[in-house]
């Protein structure tokens, strides 16, 4: 009891003081999970709404596909990038692998099947309440596509906060592709994972805190978005 005592004040420590090393980890998290989430939001947000508002064939089969995708187990996607990146691999003349670039690549890749797959059930739905009245002002294909985005932009801010949070709590396929790298490739979660097994507590403690706090934020700042549309705009 008073190891586990001393790790929860060696915790709160870490963070009251700002460790260097604390800072160094949790900004290079956040660097790494919100690059990803950017790209995989103007990825996922095209290919959402494009989904949405054509009909071709097979376009059942590709909703499918996204919405398969969004289970992918990370490790998998974290294998298929470390082939892809490892110097037999297509890519590997890049030098990309035990990168940053490779993590943000690795998240791209799971992130953007979750942002389309959720855009394409929030656009589609307001594409069924507007289609005719879009219709009837000649506004169709990526036209009607760029307008159901803003008029649905709160509900797919959430979804990219979502998003977010998912990246910032990724740790298979960022640990394959980065390495866990001191001071290079080391996050938030690998970090934990890697200072557990050290006995290194009253770090992965704190980093634990921050990460808890860091997804508490965001869902709370998604919940209060939510709540302002719902306000404003009923």
């Amino acid at each position: 009891m008073n190891s586990l005592t001393d790790a929860f004040f060696g915790a709160f420590q870490l963070i009251l003081r700002a460790d260097p090393t604390l800072l160094s980890i949790i900004g290079l998290s956040l660097q790494v999970s919100v690059t990803a989430v950017a790209i995989a939001s103007i990825l996922g947000l095209a290919l959402g709404s494009l989904v949405a508002v054509s009909r071709f064939p097979g376009r059942g089969l590709v909703i499918a596909v996204l919405n398969a995708t969004m289970g992918l187990p990370p490790v998998v996607i974290g294998l298929l990038v470390y082939l892809l990146l490892s110097r037999a691999g297509p890519l590997g003349a890049y030098g990309l692998l035990f990168t940053p670039a490779a993590m943000v690549i690795a998240q791209v890749i799971l992130i953007t099947p979750i942002i389309a797959a959720l855009s394409r059930q929030t656009i589609e739905d307001a594409w069924r309440e507007y289609r005719e009245q879009l219709a009837s002002l000649g506004v169709q294909g990526v036209s009607a596509a760029r307008t159901l985005l803003w008029d649905s932009r709160f509900s797919l801010v959430t979804i990219t906060l979502a998003g977010l949070g998912r990246a910032c709590a990724e740790v298979g396929a960022v640990m394959i592709v980065g390495g866990n790298i001191d001071g290079v490739t080391r996050v938030m979660t690998t970090a934990i994972a890697l200072e557990t097994t050290k006995g290194d507590l009253p770090l992965a403690m704190s980093l634990g805190i921050v990460l808890v706090l860091i997804v508490l934020a965001i869902n709370i700042l998604a919940q209060s978005l939510k709540s302002f549309a719902e306000r404003r705009y009923g």
